[in-house]
Order: C-alpha cells, then sequence, then structure tokens
C-alpha cells in the first residue's frame, strides 16, 4: 500500500524560509510524479509544483516561482519542497501527493493524485 507522509511544516515570519520533505513508501515503480499540494482556509487546494522521477522534469505555479523548488532524492523516496521568501497568503496546509507510472508531464490538478500525505501546516506571519 503506497504511504505518503509530509514533515518539515511550522511557523515563520513574512520573508522567511520553511524546508518540507515527503517521504512516499509502498511501491515498486521508478516512474512517478510527485506533487505539492496548499490549501487556505476556505480555498480551494492549488498546484503548487511537480517533480517526475526520471529526469526530475518539474513544474511551479506563477505564484512560487523563483521562491520554491522541488527536488527529489530517488534514492530515498523523498522530494522536498524549498519555500524562500514567504509571504502571510501563503499559510496553508501544505500536501504531498503521488501519481504512479510513466507521464510526459506531470499533472497539476490535484484529482489526478490518488496518494496524499496527511498535510504539513505552514503558517507565515507578518
Amino acid at each position: 500500500q503506497v504511504q505518503v507522509v509530509e514533515s518539515g511544516g511550522g511557523s515563520v515570519q513574512a520573508g522567511g524560509s520553511l524546508r518540507l520533505s515527503c517521504a512516499a513508501s509502498g511501491y515498486t515503480y521508478n516512474r512517478k510524479c510527485m506533487a505539492w499540494f496548499r490549501q487556505a482556509p476556505g480555498k480551494e487546494r492549488e498546484g503548487v509544483a511537480t517533480i517526475y522521477s526520471v529526469g526530475s522534469s518539474t513544474y511551479y505555479a506563477d505564484s512560487v516561482e523563483g521562491r520554491f523548488t522541488i527536488s527529489q532524492d530517488n534514492a530515498k523516496n523523498t522530494v522536498y519542497l524549498q519555500m524562500n521568501s514567504l509571504e502571510p497568503e501563503e499559510t496553508a496546509m501544505y500536501y504531498c501527493a503521488a501519481r504512479l507510472g510513466s507521464a510526459n508531464s506531470c499533472p497539476t490538478e490535484y484529482s489526478r493524485y490518488p496518494y496524499w500525505g496527511q498535510g504539513t501546516q505552514v503558517t507565515v506571519s507578518s
């Protein structure tokens, strides 16, 4: 059974940084898409970044481009999200999601990901 576990959330002041980690287990595929989503209270879940396991192609939402970096350590089956210059409006629950199998590009719609972590809270104070 595929399991996805996030860690690394917390509280930070505006302009600060956090690094989230996501460990995936319970599968044998070496081709997969991993993604970070976030959801603030009263708002829809939005895609933040994706990464493909082979070749490490990435995608970033326009709102985080240049400030966030998604990376992976395939030996550890772990994906990271380095978040810099955080803004108060980025306060949200951050979720990691996995989609197994080959892909020309990783989807950004949350409905395309069958495996989810429990989420980790990120709070940015002004």
